[in-house]
């Protein structure tokens, strides 16, 4: 299990990577923008975009020696800002058992499903007001 902080702005991810890639000495790794992911198909994270944010950043990956840092833009003015933790697990199973017990007491925000990007991933907020993403990611 790996715990990555993703990072949610406001139009400014992609500088905010590079800048952290110089400050950290290390490289960004993926990149994506919100016009490039595949149409919707009604997935969780798969929504339509306004047309004024479709060149903002979807995705965002962030290496240096071992440790990862993702961020994102955030859909629509009130987006951004935030701070996640991104739980990315190796079974489809274990990605359910974190999600279910990390739920209990909180608010799901986008249940487990599958993803283009995803066997299983989810949203939510914990008993203690705290976002997290639950992710078992599937090979490139």
């Amino acid at each position: 299990m790996k715990l990555i902080p993703f990072l949610d702005f406001k139009g400014q991810a992609h500088e905010a990577m590079a800048f952290y890639a110089q400050a950290l000495g290390g490289k960004v790794t993926a990149e994506m923008q919100y016009r490039d992911m595949p149409p919707s198909d009604g997935s969780p994270g798969c929504n339509e975009m306004p047309p004024e944010t479709l060149d903002h950043v979807a995705h965002s990956q962030l290496e240096v020696g071992t440790a990862v840092l993702m961020a994102a833009d955030g859909p629509g003015e009130e987006g951004g800002g935030s701070t996640t933790i991104n739980v990315d697990v190796d079974t489809p199973e274990e990605a359910e058992r974190v999600f279910a017990a990390l739920a209990e007491g909180g608010v799901v925000h986008m249940p487990m499903a599958e993803t283009f990007w995803a066997h299983r991933w989810g949203m939510l907020q914990d008993r203690y007001g705290k976002p997290w993403m639950v992710n078992c990611m599937k090979t490139p």
